[in-house]
């Protein structure tokens, strides 16, 4: 159905109350062609899950939801299978699918928000693993032709929480169907150390694959707050990739300072540790703030505007850059 001056607050995470001046579903690749045939001239927004994004106005456009669905088993063997899922699929729900099947690579991202679409676009990354280790391929249907294409790894060009959806074809597809390359032989990765302390809190010496999901379900649900609960995008900023020079000078008045090297000359810092040594963690403004169990996210605890969440992460982004000499990059995409 396609709604006029629709309020969108029910599809963003942050729960943002702006008006699309034109909204519709879709659940195929045929239903998507109709409507962007249907309406041409339109700027267009595609919606997953609403979770990775910050709206600050109206849009005077086109807002197309994806509601395409799918699970199925592409091929296999007795080591591997490669799975597809429709890019309207809930990204957690999708995860638990997967573990059901015993099917193992991707139970280290659970409970991230969003849909299956999503995903590739950010290269979506948690407890020691991002997208692009089980990353086979996906579908995306060119918009200016009508064609459907398909990304492999290499042409996804993955970084960290970024892809080339994000940069040199940004706008140019609709994401339509992922499909990964998963282990049937249950491969657990329990290198992040938040991980093994949560397992050996439990007692579980020996954890399968479902264990290691429930102990990152645990340990999200222990520090991030539900977007149905108190509106949120989860982490808002990228954790900074600095020089070793830069880490050397912040070690030297803080010894603490967490650094995981990238190469012989960089290494990442914890963005949201910095946030929280600039005093913002659990700062709260009008109905706005930074939530009090984790700095990297930002909170909309009912009526905030996109542009006030916006001006505080601004303000953060400078503190930062004055107190520690480091630029923090918003994971965000903002609107």
């Amino acid at each position: 159905m396609i709604q006029t001056n629709f309020d969108l607050q029910s599809v963003n995470t942050f729960g943002i109350s702006v008006k699309a001046k034109i909204f519709a579903a879709f659940s195929s690749m045929e239903e998507l062609s109709e409507l962007l045939k249907q309406f041409p001239n339109e700027e267009r927004l595609i919606l997953g899950g609403g979770s990775n994004l910050l709206l600050t106005k109206d849009f005077d456009g086109l807002v197309l939801k994806n509601e395409i669905k799918g699970f199925r088993v592409i091929s296999e063997d007795e080591h591997e299978v490669i799975v597809e899922a429709g890019a309207g699929e809930i990204w957690h729900a999708f995860v638990l699918k997967c573990i059901e099947q015993n099917y193992s690579g991707l139970e280290n991202l659970s409970l991230i928000p969003g849909s299956v679409g999503a995903s590739p676009m950010q290269n979506i990354g948690a407890y020691g693993a991002e997208i692009k280790d089980c990353f086979e391929s996906l579908q995306a249907y060119h918009i200016a032709t009508g064609e459907m294409h398909t990304f492999d790894k290499a042409a996804c060009a993955f970084g960290y929480r970024e892809s080339v959806f994000k940069n040199k074809v940004k706008g140019q597809y609709v994401i339509c169907a992922v499909s990964f390359r998963l282990k049937k032989n249950a491969h657990v990765n329990t290198s992040y150390g938040a991980i093994s302390s949560e397992l050996e809190k439990q007692g579980i010496a020996n954890p399968s694959i479902r264990d290691v999901s429930n102990a990152v379900i645990s340990i999200r649900q222990s520090k991030l707050p539900d977007p149905k609960v108190i509106g949120n995008a989860g982490s808002f900023f990228k954790n900074p990739i600095v020089a070793n020079s830069v880490y050397e000078s912040i070690k030297a008045q803080h010894p603490e300072a967490p650094f995981y090297p990238v190469d012989d000359k960089h290494g990442k810092l914890a963005a949201g540790w910095l946030i929280e040594q600039a005093g913002w963690k659990g700062k709260t403004i009008d109905t706005y703030g930074v939530h009090k169990l984790q700095a990297l996210v930002l909170v909309n605890y009912g009526g905030s505007t996109g542009n006030q969440i916006y001006d505080l992460s601004s303000q953060i982004i400078a503190d930062i850059e004055t107190k520690f000499g480091v630029t923090l990059e918003r994971e965000v995409n903002i609107l």
